[in-house]
């Protein structure tokens, strides 16, 4: 299964894209987190044969009238065997055909350069590349040697520069791939599925789902995710959570309080974490700056003295004056 695929179905403000989300200008998040699904969509490509409408809805020059016709033609004719039979789809015109294509992959085409990111604009310079150096456009994508004899400022033009000839080589050397890293999924502590199930203590494999100015989120699998507060989340002074966690991370995890009634998990990522009534994050005087603390006067007292060398200072300044 392809993960992109499914959480292009998803509005992504329902993702959880940070503390402020709800803010900020709704439509101007919007526009923003279009954008990066719509990046990163085009970044990995898109199987034409296999690709949802939402999926194909992404993709540049598309949108969700040419995805669903897309879809349609793909579902009365059969898979399409090359791109340049996209053209037969309804409404899809030169111009988005000029700025999806090179999008849109199909894995079973007889053109090798259908399955890479070339742009069909660019097959008859990739041609005649293979051509010069007296073999096929296959043999030039497999065999790095032949590819290593093609100097690129020789095919320099006008309307293609060499940015775009050393892009079109590095695909031709690795046509199709997928640019993201291996998914590897989470496997969290068997026998723990839900809230009842933790007790204080636990150790627990985890995911970080959100990082914000307190703490980080993290889901152990429990269908409710715990908090790290900024206190738990290192041995040492933390002042930015960013700057150890980021999502995605895969952490350990102690328990420290379980609360079914507010449900509320509270967990650490410290080597050794004191749990109880220690668990709940105080105030340092180290963070908070304060050598001591001095108890409030209550109503009608006088102030209680103190050690501050300022007040001290204003005190003999104002006793200096009466005498």
């Amino acid at each position: 299964m392809d993960p992109l695929a499914e959480l292009v179905k998803i509005d992504p403000k329902s993702i959880g894209v940070g503390q402020y989300q709800h803010d900020v200008d709704q439509n101007a998040l919007k526009r923003s987190l279009d954008d990066v699904v719509l990046s990163c969509v085009n970044k990995v490509g898109v199987e034409v044969n296999t690709a949802s409408k939402q999926l194909l809805s992404y993709v540049s020059g598309l949108g969700p009238q040419l995805a669903d016709n897309i879809v349609c033609h793909r579902n009365e004719n059969g898979p399409f065997k090359s791109r340049s039979e996209l053209k037969k789809v309804a409404r899809l015109g030169p111009k988005a055909y000029e700025q999806s294509a090179g999008f849109l992959r199909i894995r079973d085409a007889s053109n090798p350069l259908d399955r890479s990111a070339v742009h069909p604009e660019r097959y008859g310079l990739v041609k005649s590349m293979a051509t010069d150096v007296n073999c096929a456009v296959e043999d030039l994508m497999k065999n790095p040697v032949l590819r290593q004899k093609i100097k690129l400022e020789a095919y320099q033009t006008d309307e293609v520069g060499l940015p775009t000839l050393t892009d079109i080589m590095e695909e031709l050397t690795k046509p199709g791939r997928d640019p993201r890293s291996q998914f590897e999924a989470v496997e969290f502590q068997e026998g723990i599925e839900k809230p009842e199930d933790l007790s204080p203590g636990m150790k627990l494999p985890g995911i970080v789902t959100n990082v914000t100015a307190f703490g980080a989120f993290v889901d152990i699998g429990v269908h409710q995710d715990g908090l790290v507060h900024i206190s738990h989340l290192a041995d040492q002074f933390v002042k930015d959570p960013a700057d150890f966690v980021k999502v995605a991370q895969k952490v350990n995890v102690t328990v420290l309080e379980v609360d079914l009634a507010r449900k509320r998990i509270a967990l650490s990522m410290k080597s050794n974490p004191e749990i109880g009534s220690a668990s709940r994050p105080q105030r340092s005087r180290e963070r908070s700056g304060l050598r001591h603390e001095t108890p409030r006067p209550k109503r009608g007292e006088s102030k209680p003295p103190t050690n501050d060398w300022f007040s001290q200072a204003l005190s003999k300044a104002e006793s200096h004056k009466k005498r």
